[in-house]
């Protein structure tokens, strides 16, 4: 299954009607299972959820923990990444080396890993987690 169009299909579904900005993410966890999510907008705009948020409790809600690889799709004239909420949401789940590629609609992308999306950052043995 291409996460290219599973995210792009779910951002067709996306509520966005104040920014207009419609975003799709698609993870695939390691146990191969594909989950989606699409960014749902609130009149007080910071209680919107993003679209990777969204397709991270989804795979929670499936019983996976452990991400393999994400895309997200959004308009643009460049590959738009994820905010830095979401960059560390997805770092909880993935390791480092988990590849997050990033898309527009007329085909352009670009992956980086996650930890050179988000250096530095928190990891759950630094709070006392597992």
């Amino acid at each position: 299954m291409d996460l290219r169009d599973v995210a792009a299909e779910v951002r067709a579904m996306a509520y966005a009607p104040y920014s207009g900005f419609q975003v799709g993410a698609a993870i695939r966890a390691v146990s191969g299972r594909v989950y989606r999510g699409c960014n749902v907008e609130n009149v007080a705009y910071p209680e919107g959820t993003c679209a990777e948020a969204g397709a991270v409790a989804a795979m929670i809600a499936g019983g996976d923990r452990e991400i393999a690889e994400v895309t997200v799709i959004a308009a643009g004239p460049a590959p738009v990444a994820p905010c830095g909420g979401c960059r560390q949401k997805l770092f909880e789940f993935g390791a480092g080396d988990v590849p997050v590629t990033m898309c527009t609609l007329d085909g352009q992308s670009r992956t980086v890993s996650l930890r050179d999306l988000l250096p530095g950052a928190f990891a759950a043995d630094q709070m006392g987690g597992t």
